[in-house]
């Protein structure tokens, strides 16, 4: 018997995602035995190289099943600054809105039915950025920031607007973490990427979106049956239905 997949595509935020404490691991874990919880992430991609990867990670006409859902989490480094030490990550917000419509449209064609969520890049702590640069590249650290959070700030109202456009769920990760104090020190770690408390608050996010579409792990059957459903004596009758 062959496990839905849930789909975890985006960038290092992703990545580091199933590291200890991270929001994929504590998803895979609430979808244990349920659905296969499957990471597709890519430290310093934009959407414009993502691009690249659909047919590879999405394939269109493949026997195998197509997943149940889908995160795209991209904009991070979209929203990197023109002429800053992060400017060949650089993608016009435009050109942004309409990467993410492409791979939405993408995975439709896959299936019809996959449930679709886009999460917005996080915020961006300016200081915390230029800390952690400072810590690793000492005088030679950039003098200007090269992501700031009001830039971000436009990404995420963007992926908002074409969540509505499309009728997609969405996750304004931008907006929720700043409705909580001292939010840069709490959910990042270097300004951009998560702490765990950070990581906490995107599989709170997300795990709600899912359950309010029709992903709930608690109502979905496990793929093998529990081992209390289990006869000592004759074990194969709780596995007669089950496809081997």
């Amino acid at each position: 018997m062959r496990r839905p997949e849930i789909i975890l595509f985006g960038d290092s935020i992703t990545a580091q995602s199933f590291r200890s404490g991270g929001w994929g691991s504590r998803l895979a874990d609430a979808y244990s035995r349920k659905a296969d919880v499957v990471v597709r992430g890519y430290g310093g991609y934009n959407t414009r190289w993502a691009l690249f990867l659909l047919h590879h990670i999405f394939p269109l006409g493949s026997s195998s099943t197509s997943p149940v859902a889908t995160t795209i989490f991209f904009g991070a480094n979209d929203a990197a600054l023109r002429g800053r030490t992060s400017d060949r990550q650089h993608v016009p917000v435009e050109e942004y809105k309409d990467n993410i419509r492409k791979i939405v449209e993408h995975l439709k064609k896959c299936s019809p039915t996959m449930l679709i969520v886009l999460v917005t890049p996080p915020p961006i702590d300016e200081a915390g950025r230029q800390s952690y640069a400072e810590s690793i590249y000492g005088e030679k650290a950039m003098k200007k920031p090269e992501r700031t959070n009001e830039i971000t700030g436009i990404y995420a109202q963007h992926c908002v607007a074409l969540a509505e456009e499309l009728g997609l769920r969405c996750v304004n990760l931008w907006s929720k973490m700043q409705e909580t104090d001292d939010w840069q020190k709490k959910y990042l770690s270097d300004g951009l990427h998560l702490t765990p408390q950070g990581n906490g608050v995107v599989y709170e996010e997300v795990s709600r979106v899912f359950r309010e579409a029709w992903l709930a792990p608690d109502e979905m059957p496990l793929d093998f049956p529990h081992h209390s459903q289990i006869d000592d004596k004759n074990p194969s009758k709780a596995f007669e239905d089950r496809c081997l």
